[in-house]
């Protein structure tokens, strides 16, 4: 199956930049909707000075600039964005109850050849796809931070996904840009976050025990494993709740080797969050 349309759900972090790389790369039309007309205008934004700095940097022109912003279309209404996509991305919060409400009302007005995605860093796939009536045409499409520059996507299996649904996600992914990686299984936290969360609330705990400072953790994995950041400096840019809220559902999927620091969880209740509130481990006030 060719896409031709994208709709995007979702104008915000992950979503505007998933907008942006389905235009600009891929150069598809893409319908970019949310709930609120500042929502939109913020993505929009986001995206006009993302491809200012590619203009800058020579990587496109001006006339390439405005093509890219040609084929985007922010929408406040769902089926406008859907009826006509080809392909259905959701990037709406982490929340389940929001993402059923968002995934049924997109499954609804969908054409019926239409392949809905989620970009979820962690709930299980099965239970998204059960919220439509095509489980089969529907698969996980993680995308990293930020999308238009990190080249990875997670597509991910549920239960009842065909392969003509992985098929299809992993060429448009490729026509993304993006090079890929098949998760067989619809297991808790894939293959990234399964590995990378429990080394971050582990750095959390060495903090928590007074074993290090936390210039001194992040120095010592950037330069003793070749990370590109720390544990805890990346930790402030994904969001110390987002962290924790990956780690609750490992641990509730996975069992109880997953169970977050007690820093983490006091670092949240502080609304300590890292880069979106200031500050976490780092003040980000002053950056």
């Amino acid at each position: 199956m060719e896409i031709r349309k994208v709709a995007v759900l979702g104008a915000g972090l992950m979503g505007h930049g998933i907008t942006q790389v389905a235009a600009q790369v891929a150069k598809c039309d893409v319908s970019m909707r949310d709930i609120k007309q500042e929502f939109l205008d913020k993505g929009m934004g986001m995206i006009k000075g993302s491809l200012q700095k590619f203009v800058q940097k020579q990587v496109i022109s001006e006339h390439e600039m405005n093509e890219v912003l040609g084929r985007i279309h922010p929408t406040l209404d769902m089926k406008e964005a859907v009826e006509d996509a080809d392909l259905i991305i959701e990037a709406v919060p982490e929340t389940l109850q929001i993402k059923k409400a968002v995934l049924g009302e997109a499954d609804k007005y969908a054409k019926e050849s239409a392949v809905i995605t989620s970009n979820t860093s962690s709930i299980s796939i099965t239970e998204l796809a059960s919220f439509t009536q095509r489980p089969e045409k529907f698969c996980g499409m993680h995308f990293f931070n930020p999308p238009q520059l990190m080249k990875l996507v997670e597509i991910i299996r549920g239960a009842k996904t065909s392969d003509e649904t992985v098929d299809t996600i992993v060429n448009i992914s490729k026509k993304m840009g993006k090079e890929t990686v098949v998760v067989k299984k619809d297991s808790a936290g894939f293959i990234v976050n399964r590995i990378l969360v429990p080394a971050l609330n582990e750095a959390f705990s060495l903090v928590w025990e007074g074993v290090a400072e936390p210039e001194d953790i992040d120095k010592a994995i950037k330069l003793g494993l070749n990370w590109p950041m720390g544990p805890l400096t990346l930790a402030d840019y994904l969001g110390i709740d987002t962290t924790l809220y990956i780690a609750q559902v490992l641990e509730k999927e996975l069992g109880a080797k997953y169970s977050p620091s007690p820093l983490l969880r006091q670092m949240t209740r502080a609304n300590l969050l890292g880069r979106k509130s200031g500050k976490g481990f780092y003040d980000w006030t002053k950056k």
